[in-house]
């Protein structure tokens, strides 16, 4: 892992809060698609919404020290073309010069906190249009959960759509990625991932807000590859993979990812805790795998 002072942060942001405007402001930018190659993002927004656990560690990912050390790690692995995640880790990316030349990313909706009552009614509590546009982000994300059940769901839906139109104005994009959902018996909120669900979840964030120009979408992977190629024919918006959990067969999820982005549609890959957090604790290797499949 890579060398991170926490006592040197913390004196930053105690004595110099300018420095992250002022480290935003010196930052190197690049273009959201350089040259020919596709996306590879690592997300890292999970703790603003209470996700914490990795596997069967509950606070995997509470440890910040440690989440910062696998990210700029990740970051510095050739190939890796940026980061998505919260306001409170952007800042210390960026006082740790992690996200120069870098695409960034910053996550807009985490009210719908993991296993709340009112996780469907997902608030825009994170980085809003104009903060994107004033620390000079590339672009923004947000989570669309629907349940048909939920009340909570319209509300989302409609603050989902202003933030898209809000977005547009900066000639920002926004990563919208959309699920149908539903709450089990044990009240436990799941995640459809059957392609009829994907298909109708990418039908409606498609059609969100007064313009799709700066629009792309975040994308679950199903099982079966001849399913993902009916999916992605719902829209011409671009896409990038959602890189979920691996689970014990690494090899069959790389498998679906390498058969998905040879799609049209897909311009990149978005993975997360399977990379920071990989069953071997080979954080690198696991970047390094996943940039090969692109």
């Amino acid at each position: 892992m890579t060398g991170v002072d926490p006592a040197r942060l913390v004196e930053v942001r105690a004595r110099h809060p300018e420095a992250v405007a002022e480290a935003a402001a010196r930052r190197r930018r690049r273009p959201l698609m350089a040259g020919a190659g596709r996306l590879m993002i690592v997300a890292a927004d999970h703790p603003g919404r209470g996700a914490l656990a990795v596997g069967d560690r509950p606070f995997a990912m509470a440890n910040r020290l440690d989440l910062l050390e696998r990210l700029c790690l990740a970051l510095s692995r050739p190939g890796v073309d940026g980061v998505l995640a919260t306001a409170d880790i952007l800042d210390d990316l960026l006082l740790l010069g992690a996200l120069e030349d870098k695409v960034v990313i910053g996550s807009m909706n985490r009210g719908g906190l993991a296993g709340a009552a009112f996780e469907l009614d997902d608030r825009f509590t994170g980085h809003r249009p104009q903060d994107i546009a004033r620390l000079g982000f590339d672009a923004g994300k947000l989570l669309l959960r629907i349940d048909h059940q939920d009340p909570g769901s319209l509300a989302t839906l409609h603050s989902a759509a202003r933030a898209i139109d809000a977005m547009a104005e900066h000639r920002l994009p926004v990563f919208v990625e959309p699920f149908l959902s539903r709450r089990g018996p044990d009240g436990q909120l799941r995640n459809d991932l059957s392609a009829g669900a994907v298909t109708t979840s990418l039908a409606i964030a498609s059609g969100l807000g007064g313009t799709s120009a700066y629009t792309w979408l975040k994308v679950p992977v199903t099982d079966d590859p001849d399913d993902m190629m009916r999916v992605m024919e719902t829209t011409t918006l671009p896409a990038v993979l959602l890189g979920g959990d691996v689970g014990d067969d690494p090899e069959r999820a790389y498998g679906k990812w390498r058969g998905a982005l040879r799609l049209p549609t897909v311009q990149g890959l978005v993975v997360g805790r399977s990379l920071l957090y990989p069953a071997d604790g080979d954080v690198a290797a696991a970047v390094d795998t996943a940039v090969g499949l692109l």
